[in-house]
């Protein structure tokens, strides 16, 4: 009995030994900021710019209807008292109409643009932690973690602009 107890603290002395080796072997570690790395990429810079032409009419259009809201509740301020029951009633009526096509084409818009976006986003964050994986494996990083989850690192860990123009390289904004 006294054996067997013998053996197993010996065995667990061991394992312990054992286990501090390798939890004392050196562990590469990079931070990237993989959200800055993402949004500085020359592609999704451009994709912006294409985002921004593309809905750029719907947006003026948004931006026009708000005048003419705009220029209703003017009318109806200055015309208080001097515009006929039946003329207030239809500026109410034509103003409450287009207050109600703006909110429309506002919430469809940015719909539109979310999902768009989301879309290019999704895209260029797989791409983006391909090109990580691969700069980690030639340089022999272990683990990279993002900045958004660590508390300290030392500014020479970071590999954020590398990420970047690798990135560029490797998908040039076309």
């Amino acid at each position: 009995m006294r054996l067997r107890m013998g053996l197993r603290m010996l065995a667990a002395v061991a394992a312990l030994c054992a286990g501090g080796q390798i939890a004392s072997a050196q562990v590469k570690v990079a931070v990237i900021n993989l959200q800055r790395a993402v949004l500085e990429s020359a592609e999704i810079k451009k994709a912006s710019a294409e985002l921004q032409a593309k809905f750029k009419p719907r947006a003026d259009q948004i931006d026009q209807l708000q005048k003419e809201i705009a220029g209703i509740s003017q009318q109806l301020q200055s015309g208080a008292g001097k515009l006929s029951p039946q003329a207030e009633g239809d500026l109410n009526a034509q103003g409450q109409r287009k207050q109600r096509d703006l909110q429309r084409y506002q919430e469809d818009l940015q719909g539109d643009v979310d999902r768009e976006r989301n879309e290019i986003l999704s895209k260029s964050t797989q791409k983006m932690s391909e090109v990580v994986k691969k700069i980690a494996e030639e340089k022999g990083f272990d683990m990279v973690v993002d900045v958004t989850t660590t508390v300290y690192f030392k500014p020479a860990m970071e590999i954020t602009a590398e990420a970047i123009a690798a990135y560029d390289k490797a998908y040039p904004a076309k």
